[in-house]
């Protein structure tokens, strides 16, 4: 079953680097009871660098359980608590491979829809204390996804995440990271995933210019 194992949210903090202080708000942790969803994102959940983090097209940034246990077996850790990715939902059966650009689910009462794949920032490879992490995870297909809300409503632990619809192109969220990575089909791949009509703005505007600069 398709589910939310746990709504997590969080608040600015600061953190050192390179001898400056910096804000984020990527850990977050989980909170029990409901959780309003709006079109900006979860009340109570602060996105500190609002161009990379939420707004409409980044609302809610989804990370499944099974990316959680990849990465405690490749890492060597016991495990990793819900929300230690930074991701708004904590999630079961929603995996990079399964899930496509597009897709649109039920969840609790709301309705959303996938718009881009995660692309990772520094500060991941802070909270990991491995720089290294990031380039990592961009290269894993276990990035995780982004959400726009489409209809706005109530969500909580344990809600069930019901598909509503698959689109057309099926382009999964592992695909679609492959057209940030350099290949001799890279123009190609960028093409794909440009034809999304839900893809997020920001991606359609990054990825088009490493279109035009091929």
């Amino acid at each position: 079953m398709i589910r939310i194992l746990s709504v997590n949210l969080g608040k600015a903090e600061q953190i050192h680097h390179q001898n400056r202080l910096i804000e984020t708000g990527i850990f977050k942790s989980p909170v029990e009871g409901p959780v309003r969803v709006t079109k900006e994102g979860l009340v109570g959940d602060i996105q500190v660098d609002r161009k990379n983090h939420g707004g409409p097209d980044k609302a809610v940034y989804v990370y499944s359980l099974e990316n959680h246990h990849y990465w405690a077996t490749v890492r060597g850790e016991p495990t990793y608590n819900h929300g230690h990715f930074g991701e708004n939902l904590t999630v079961t059966g929603m995996e990079d491979q399964t899930v496509h650009l597009g897709d649109t689910f039920s969840i609790g009462e709301t309705v959303m829809q996938v718009t881009q794949p995660r692309v990772p920032c520094f500060k991941l490879g802070l909270k990991f204390s491995d720089p290294g992490f990031v380039g990592e995870f961009l290269t894993s297909g276990r990035t995780g996804f982004y959400l726009r809300v489409i209809e706005e409503g109530i969500i909580c632990r344990n809600d069930v995440i019901a598909p509503l619809s698959k689109h057309a192109r099926a382009i999964t969220i592992q695909d679609a990271m492959q057209a940030l990575i350099k290949h001799p089909d890279q123009r190609a791949r960028i093409e794909k995933v440009l034809a999304v009509d839900a893809l997020s703005s920001a991606w359609r505007d990054d990825l088009s210019r490493r279109m035009n600069s091929h």
